[in-house]
């Protein structure tokens, strides 16, 4: 306690040099923890994206034989009636409250009778589709239920083909046979993909239509699982995936982080810049309490020598400079924080939008709180700062009180 008052004190003796000190370690942490809340921010978006938007779910369950063989022989790389209601039972025995969904993945040529183009679209049962958008089973895209011949196209295929609500248009692929295969169907919605890659190509069409395309009847290519708790979803996996190998299937088991590689980017991406920047600001902080302690450790080279004369020990010098450090550290970090909610604050109330790479929407500027990071930069900070202050502290503790004493 003692040392953490004298620390208060000396820190008055050179106030503007202090202050300086303390707001270099507050614009330093607060840059780093507006950082850390906006990738916080972007991370969660992206997840929220991957799960519902995209509806790849918290696992996906498909056979081993797939990724390979899924073009060359469709036929055998599909789950069939029988083997999808085993693997429901399966995963319901392992995951209770899990929702289990079928997918059958087709893509071919769509038409409006006069211009033709690519497509890839995902097959899904209506209702299924309703429960795996979770939160967003509100938005545009939605298939309806009593409509079995339809189709939602996203934005940019619908521009292609000049498609509408309620535009007839033809569909033509190839079945797992290697027949050709089509049908007519009307579009029920259009919507915004926020994927600039599959905007002009992509649409949902109900798993019943999909699979009669694809004289595919009762199977489908792939499961997609929600789990009732997204935190453990790599235990689950192993244990599902021995469960399921042990029951005599072989499947492969991805968590939807494996399988949305743009998330997976951006996370690399924005992880090593967050190093990097915490790099620069840890070096500028130290630096700063390093000139600090210096020049406080030789303007008080006589009072060292003062105070190891009356008997205090080299290491009561050391930590009585290591306390001064660590409460600029304190103070500039609770100057950041305050800072950062702040800015924060102006940020939410100016309702910034911007369009990040790869999306054809704006979407709004959000700075979340990302208490794990904030705290990892404000320890290290404090490690640092000690350790700056570490140094010139023990060598002038270590100098003869005599040398000290006539120190001028």
């Amino acid at each position: 306690m003692n040392a953490i008052v004298f620390a208060f004190r000396n820190l008055g003796r050179n106030l503007r040099r202090s202050l300086v000190t303390i707001l270099s370690i507050s614009l330093g942490f607060a840059a780093v923890a507006l950082f850390a809340g906006y990738t916080l921010m972007v991370y969660k978006g992206l997840e929220d994206q991957a799960i519902y938007g995209e509806m790849i779910g918290h696992l996906t369950v498909e056979k081993a034989s797939f990724a390979k063989e899924g073009r060359l022989s469709p036929d055998k790389s599909l789950f069939t009636a029988r083997e999808i209601a085993a693997l429901q039972a399966e995963i319901h025995r392992q995951v209770p409250d899990a929702f289990v969904a079928s997918r059958l993945g087709i893509s071919g040529m769509l038409s409006n009778g006069q211009v033709s183009t690519i497509f890839i679209a995902e097959g899904i049962d209506p209702a299924d589709m309703k429960t795996l958008r979770g939160p967003r089973r509100f938005a545009s895209g939605m298939l309806k239920e009593d409509a079995q011949n339809s189709a939602t196209v996203s934005r940019g295929l619908a521009e292609i083909l000049s498609l509408n609500e309620g535009s007839d248009a033809s569909v033509l692929v190839s079945t797992i046979h290697g027949q050709a295969n089509a049908s007519d169907l009307v579009v029920s919605d259009v919507f915004v993909t926020g994927n600039a890659g599959t905007e002009d190509k992509f649409m949902y069409v109900p798993l019943s239509l999909a699979r009669s395309l694809y004289d595919a009847d009762e199977r489908a290519d792939r499961l997609t699982i929600l789990s009732p708790s997204a935190d453990s979803l790599e235990e689950q996996r192993v244990a599902l995936l021995q469960a399921l190998n042990g029951a005599g299937f072989q499947v492969k088991i991805s968590t939807w982080q494996e399988l949305s590689s743009f998330y997976r980017q951006v996370k690399s991406m924005f992880d090593m810049i967050f190093g990097f920047l915490l790099v620069i600001v840890i070096t500028i902080v130290v630096m700063s309490i390093t000139n600090a302690m210096s020049m406080s450790v030789v303007e008080r080279t006589k009072e060292i020598g003062t105070l190891r004369a009356i008997g205090m020990r080299r290491s009561g010098i050391v930590r009585l400079f290591a306390a001064e450090a660590v409460l600029l550290v304190a103070l500039g970090c609770a100057i950041g924080l305050l800072l950062t909610l702040a800015v924060r604050y102006g940020v939410h109330a100016l309702d910034i939008s911007y369009q990040p790479p790869n999306s054809t929407d704006r979407v709004p500027l959000l700075i979340g709180l990302d208490i794990g990071k904030s705290a990892i930069a404000a320890s290290m900070l404090s490690l640092l700062g000690v350790l700056a202050a570490y140094v010139p502290a023990w060598r002038a503790a270590r100098n003869p009180i005599i040398d000290s004493l006539a120190h001028t």
